[in-house]
């Protein structure tokens, strides 16, 4: 919360190695670093994996920032016409194992 609004907010479950942040929302880096390492501390240890729009340079240093590597890359196809998202807000997207 900053000056009484929701600035971020993100989700953490358990994968079959280590936890899976995202989504990841966040007004800035500063607010998506806050709920991060939140989200990071309540997993106890272990790997944490992070999917991070490339389109976004603030969320992509800061993975790098927090020691996150690639691991694998994927490509977003569309049918029909794009929806308007604020990609500066997404720093982790919504799991593809969700689909």
């Amino acid at each position: 919360m900053r000056d009484g609004q929701l600035a971020a907010w993100g989700v953490v479950r358990p994968c079959r190695i280590g936890s899976k942040i995202g989504p990841l929302v966040a007004d800035d880096r500063a607010a998506a670093e806050t709920v991060f390492d939140a989200l990071a501390a309540a997993c106890g240890g272990g790997e944490i994996f992070l999917d991070v729009p490339e389109r976004n340079a603030d969320a992509v240093a800061f993975a790098r920032a927090r020691g996150l590597t690639p691991i694998f890359e994927t490509a977003r196809m569309y049918t029909g016409p794009v929806r308007p998202v604020q990609l500066r807000r997404v720093f982790g997207v919504t799991t593809f194992e969700l689909g």
